[in-house]
């Protein structure tokens, strides 16, 4: 499958282009969502929506990509595989499948995971009225996270102080401190928002319309940047007793992980997307799947995430310094190689097909 890496793009503008190209070739139309923002080449940013089946379908698939914008080339590349290869235009009776292309535009477009308020979407799902969820550990690091600095003797100083805690606490507790997502500082890594944000919004107005008539609701949010190169961990986003926990199993198999139970490669979040989407489904059933393709090792990720935050805190965007960082910081979310594609694609049309079929046996 070496034509994989003709689904993928250098840029967010190329990946709008493939996707609506691919759309237009099949017939479908197309619901554009704008963003109020312009993208790093001055482009209009949109999250673009097309669904195939049944307006009425009691079951319909959900398919996301760019929750985290820089990783928005992997999950471009399969809804692009998808619409290219003809993979959702064969659907069971009764059945329908949305791609929600590019959810994160502006992070998409500007090589960054945040979203253009520097909010991480997938923390944003919170009760904005109610009390944050408190994350110490955050506050306990946060100038070494992000450091005010970032010159060579800053960052061994800041990568001292984490590599003390995480001796002392774990590997784990150590990726949980950092990701988990803090509410207090808006310049800091994983914040998460403090009003639900305009991809927050979008999401759920497009999964409550779609879903409006359905009995089952299925989802797949395409993300990167953990686990072994080119693996993709299908995450679960339900503990170990729900029933869409459950289905998975039957699903995709043993493969499936969960944070809950501390088989995941990811650490426990708070305000995630599957929030968004069981309140904006509540009459249908949920089985959700997050699936993670490795890229670079975590302090690696964990370093490109850090420098864009110091860039975007302290740096000058346009110089020298601001464009390695840039690079950075795609290579480490896109694995921009012929294999690396080849293998987010199988993953992707595998996954795909085993939640269309699992959703068909549904009552």
């Amino acid at each position: 499958m070496s034509h994989a890496r003709h689904f993928f793009s250098a840029s967010y503008a190329e990946a709008r282009r493939k996707f609506l190209d691919a759309a237009g070739q099949a017939g479908l139309a197309v619901e554009h969502h704008v963003n109020p923002e312009c993208g790093m080449a001055g482009e209009k940013l949109a999250t673009d929506v097309v669904r195939i089946g049944a307006n009425d379908a009691g079951r319909v698939l959900f398919t996301m990509s760019a929750t985290h914008g820089v990783e928005g080339f992997c999950g471009s590349g399969a809804q692009v595989a998808t619409l290219q290869t003809g993979q959702g235009c064969e659907l069971p009776d009764d059945m329908a499948l949305v791609l929600i292309h590019a959810i994160n535009p502006h992070g998409f477009s500007w090589l960054r995971r945040v979203n253009e308020d520097n909010v991480d979407l997938n923390r944003n799902h919170v009760d904005h009225d109610a009390t944050y969820p408190d994350n110490p550990a955050y506050e306990a690091l946060r100038d070494a996270i992000c450091p005010a600095e970032w010159t060579e003797a800053a960052r061994a100083e800041a990568d001292r102080t984490l590599e003390a805690y995480r001796a002392e606490h774990g590997d784990m507790a150590l990726r949980g401190a950092i990701s988990q997502g803090q509410y207090v500082h808006p310049e800091g890594l994983f914040f998460g928002g403090h009003f639900p944000v305009w991809s927050n919004r979008t999401l759920r107005d497009v999964v409550a319309r779609h879903a409006a008539g359905a009995r089952h609701v299925g989802f797949i949010d395409y993300h990167t940047g953990l686990g072994p190169y080119g693996y993709g961990e299908p995450i679960s986003d339900h503990t170990v007793d729900e029933p869409g926990h459950k289905r998975l199993k039957d699903w995709i198999g043993d493969e499936v992980t969960t944070t809950d139970d501390g088989s995941s490669s990811s650490a426990p979040l708070t305000g995630v997307n599957a929030v968004a989407i069981r309140d904006a489904a509540p009459r249908a059933s949920h089985t959700i799947v997050t699936l993670e393709y490795g890229t670079l090792s975590v302090p690696e990720v964990l370093g490109s995430l850090r420098a864009d935050c110091w860039l975007h805190t302290f740096g000058e965007l346009d110089s020298d310094h601001g464009r390695a960082i840039k690079a950075e910081i795609r290579r480490c979310f896109y694995g921009d190689d012929d294999v690396w594609k080849t293998s987010i694609w199988q993953r992707a049309e595998d996954t795909q097909r085993r939640m269309i079929e699992g959703l068909a046996e549904l009552a």
